[in-house]
C-alpha cells in the first residue's frame, strides 16, 4: 500500500470521532409515572443534541422498582449501553420491600433533577383546602384513601410525614400504591381514592385541564401559576422533594464510567434537556462523581431514619 495512501487513512481514520454509544434506559415502572417520564426525556435530549444515535426505552414494573432494579443487575452486567432511572423512591422501596438487591449492585451516575409533590383531590371533591384534607385526617385518619407511587418511595414518605405533623398516627395512613402514574391518575379520577400525591408534572396537566384541583404543595415554594400553598405554608410542618438519578450497569470498567458519565453532563448542559426541565417543572439537581456518591449513601441513611419513624419499616 502506498504510504501517502496509508498516512491519509490513518490522519482521515483519527479525524472522526469514535461512534457514539448507542444507549437502552430501563424505567422500572409503568408507563405514565415519574421514571418513565424522566427517561424518554432523556431519550430524546441524548438523541436531538447528537450525543447518541439512537436511544431505546424500556419499562419493568413491580414493587417500587425493585422488580426491574434486579432485572437491570443481572441481565445488563457490565454493559455500558444500559441504562437505568431510579431516585429516592426507589430507596425506600428497598427498605419496605427487604430487597436483597440494592443500588449498592449497580453503578451511580448522577442524579438529575428534584420535584415537589402535589396533593390533588377531583374537582367535585369537597375537600377544597389543606385544612380540608386535615380535618377529614383527624375524624378518620384510615377512611382517608391516598393515591401514589410506590409502597415506601416519596409519595408514601411524604403522606406519612403530613399525618404525623398534624398530631395524628403515621402508621394508620390509608395508602395504595400504583406502579405508574397513569394507574393513580385513573384511580383519582374514578373517585376511587380522596387524594392523590405525586410529582408536580404527573398531576398538573389534568390541573390545566379543570379535572383536578392541586390544595397543597410538598416543597419549600409554591409552583408558579398555581394558587396552591406550601405545606408550611398551611400548618403542617413538612417541607420534602423527590429526586430521580441514572445508574449504569454492573461490572463497568472506570472507563466506560467516565464516558457515560460525560454523555450525560453533555445531556444536562445541552439545550434539548435545559427546555425539558423548563417544560416539566424539574429543578435541575444535577450532581455526579464523588459528590453524589457521598449524597447517594447519606439520602439512604436519612430515609431509612424517616421510614422507620414513620412506620413503614422495623
Amino acid at each position: 500500500m502506498n504510504k501517502l495512501f496509508l498516512a491519509a487513512l490513518v490522519s482521515g481514520a483519527l479525524a472522526f470521532p469514535a461512534y457514539a454509544t448507542d444507549y437502552t434506559i430501563m424505567a422500572p415502572a409503568a408507563p405514565g409515572g415519574g421514571w418513565d417520564s424522566t427517561a424518554r426525556t432523556m431519550q430524546e435530549a441524548l438523541q436531538a443534541d447528537a450525543i447518541s444515535p439512537s436511544v431505546q426505552v424500556t419499562n419493568v414494573a413491580g414493587a417500587g422498582g425493585t422488580i426491574g432494579l434486579a432485572q437491570f443487575v443481572s441481565q445488563a452486567n457490565g454493559d455500558p449501553s444500559q441504562l437505568m432511572v431510579t431516585g429516592y423512591v426507589m430507596v425506600g422501596a428497598i427498605l419496605a420491600n427487604q430487597s436483597p438487591i440494592s443500588l449498592a449492585d449497580v453503578t451511580p451516575i448522577a442524579r438529575l433533577t428534584a420535584e415537589a409533590d402535589v396533593i390533588v383531590v377531583p374537582a367535585n371533591s369537597p375537600i377544597k383546602t389543606l385544612d380540608d384534607l386535615v380535618a377529614q385526617l383527624k375524624a378518620n385518619t384510615g377512611a382517608v384513601s391516598w393515591a401514589g407511587g410506590s409502597a415506601g418511595g416519596a409519595d408514601h414518605i411524604a403522606a406519612g410525614l403530613i399525618v404525623k405533623a398534624v398530631g395524628l398516627d403515621p402508621t394508620q395512613v390509608n395508602y395504595i400504591a400504583y406502579s405508574g402514574g397513569g394507574e393513580a391518575l385513573a384511580a383519582i379520577l374514578g373517585g376511587q381514592v380522596t387524594v392523590g400525591i405525586s410529582g408536580a408534572s404527573e398531576f398538573l396537566p389534568q390541573v390545566d385541564a379543570g379535572a383536578l384541583r392541586v390544595i397543597a404543595v410538598t416543597g419549600e415554594n409554591r409552583i408558579a401559576g398555581y394558587d396552591a400553598p406550601t405545606l408550611k405554608e398551611g400548618g403542617v410542618d413538612v417541607a420534602m422533594e423527590n429526586w430521580r438519578m441514572v445508574a449504569a450497569a454492573p461490572g463497568i470498567t472506570a472507563e466506560q464510567k467516565a464516558a457515560i458519565s460525560g454523555d450525560i453532563e453533555k445531556m444536562v448542559n445541552g439545550p434539548a434537556w435545559q427546555a425539558a426541565l423548563t417544560t416539566r417543572g424539574w429543578t435541575n439537581a444535577y450532581l455526579s462523581g464523588d459528590a453524589f456518591d457521598t449524597q447517594l449513601q447519606a439520602d439512604i441513611a436519612a430515609t431509612s431514619g424517616i421510614l422507620k419513624e414513620i412506620g413503614l419499616v422495623q
